[in-house]
């Protein structure tokens, strides 16, 4: 044991010092490209690793200069590499939360690009030359598209919420259905979301029934607020039971109570597979304030809309808590196009055009792969909307099933690795490229990540 340490210790002084590096002619080439300062903070940074890794026995033999310094260098290049990078969706999952959700339209891409090349009016009146409202062109739209009296829209579908509770609900209490308590994306949990808003929690039924005589019975001097959850991500089948919004609503009605209502996916047409209500029809049914998400089932930009009665609006304008959950004017643009799209042309969001695509359509793009591959097989598959949104609905859909030479995990991260990244998914020890949330214009990027990833044809 005491050898060893000697051996390791002695290891350790020979690494070599970093001027030592700069005597390669390699590392003025990546002065030249780096910067020396950001060479030498390399250098040090991967000398440091050799060290731990001789401590730690797993180093018996130092590499040489040419060695580190190539590593070194690998490891700048890697930095330069932006970490947002652009993936093509072959997992057969629409609104696939890892890979960003909602792919935006066309028309909300250029509308970003404009705003964010130059100045715009995101608090400026055109027509007073003075202070205008931040997202004023969003409400007129959003009332038209759902038939809310007011309608207001912050950062993402849980700021939605939180500021909902904070301003209507804070100092009070918030009765929930305990089969409602649900956790959404990252661990966040709508007991969590109440406390946050200052307000206290009130649980009522069983997790797989409750009544409305359950919130009846729960309502105090202190109530404020009947909450309404979406079941994101899951359903609950058999002996259930469960109180409609418009149960809710004549109750909050007599006790001179507020019912929130947050449906999660922004649901503004009925969409084959859904047995949720849409927006309007949650409006209709007495909710004094609707919350969801912009990038779901919307289709648009990381967002949370807030839809209901002026009285409440006007009560979240005017909290605090609105500024920290604002949003940007790149955001407002893509959402502001995407609302426009909804109200003329629905299936030009993307979203909406790829939930409603036919077997033949996909089965033709399998087809149209497979081709280009020039290898695997065709396979019926099913797809989901996913993002919390229909998660019983199974969609036709249609795959290239592949069992590459090098195995079906070495090809799915080689495919991974490649730019633009291709990311499948595994089944059964093969690879499967679904075509659900595939366009055309990326089946020839797909086939040559194919070629060069993993085939290495170029």
């Amino acid at each position: 044991m005491a050898t060893q340490r000697q051996e390791g210790a002695a290891a350790r002084r020979n690494l070599p010092q970093v001027q030592r590096f700069f005597e390669l002619p390699a590392a003025a080439a990546l002065c030249e490209l780096y910067g020396r300062s950001s060479v030498v903070n390399a250098l040090r940074e991967h000398i440091a690793t050799l060290r731990e890794q001789i401590g730690s026995g797993g180093l018996t033999e130092i590499p040489g200069l040419e060695a580190v310094l190539e590593a070194a260098g690998a490891s700048l290049a890697a930095r330069r590499c932006p970490g947002l990078r652009r993936v093509i969706n072959a997992t057969g999952i629409v609104l696939h939360t890892n890979l960003g959700r909602a792919p935006l339209a066309a028309e909300a891409v250029a509308a970003v690009a404009e705003v964010a090349a130059g100045y715009c009016n995101l608090e400026f009146d055109f027509a007073s030359g003075r202070r205008g409202a931040r997202g004023a062109a969003l409400e007129p739209l959003l009332r038209d598209l759902t038939g809310a009296a007011a309608a207001l829209a912050v950062n993402n579908g849980a700021a939605a919420i939180l500021l909902a509770l904070s301003a209507l609900a804070g100092g009070g209490e918030v009765i929930v259905s305990r089969g409602e308590l649900v956790e959404i994306g990252g661990g966040f949990r709508v007991p969590d979301v109440i406390r946050q808003g200052g307000a206290r929690l009130v649980e009522v039924g069983a997790t797989n029934k409750t009544r409305l005589a359950d919130y009846r019975a729960a309502i105090t001097p202190e109530t404020k607020v009947l909450l309404k959850v979406h079941q994101s991500n899951f359903r609950m089948i058999g002996f259930t039971a469960e109180t409609g919004i418009a149960e809710l609503a004549a109750l909050a009605r007599e006790r001179n109570l507020l019912v929130v209502a947050d449906l999660g996916s922004g649901l503004l047409h009925e969409t084959p597979g859904s047995a949720e209500p849409t927006l309007a029809q949650a409006l209709a049914a007495g909710a004094d304030m609707v919350t969801c998400s912009g990038d779901k089932l919307l289709g648009g930009p990381q967002a949370g809309l807030l839809l209901g009665q002026p009285a409440a609006m006007d009560r979240l304008r005017t909290h605090p808590l609105l500024r920290a959950v604002r949003l940007d004017k790149m955001t407002l643009a893509a959402l502001e196009a995407t609302l426009r799209l909804h109200r003329d042309f629905p299936l030009c969001v993307p979203v909406h055009a790829m939930l409603r695509q036919n077997g033949a359509v996909l089965r033709r793009r399998a087809e149209a792969l497979l081709e280009r591959l020039g290898q695997g097989v065709l396979e019926h598959s099913a797809g989901f909307a996913g993002g919390g949104a229909l998660p019983e609905a199974r969609i036709e859909s249609w795959a290239v099933a592949l069992l590459p030479a090098m195995g079906a995990e070495a090809a799915a991260a080689a495919l991974r690795a490649h730019r633009p990244a291709v990311v499948g998914r595994l089944s059964e020890g093969r690879l499967l490229l679904d075509m659900l949330a595939v366009t055309d214009a990326e089946i020839p990027l797909l086939a040559a990540a194919w070629h060069a990833a993993v085939l290495a044809v170029p």
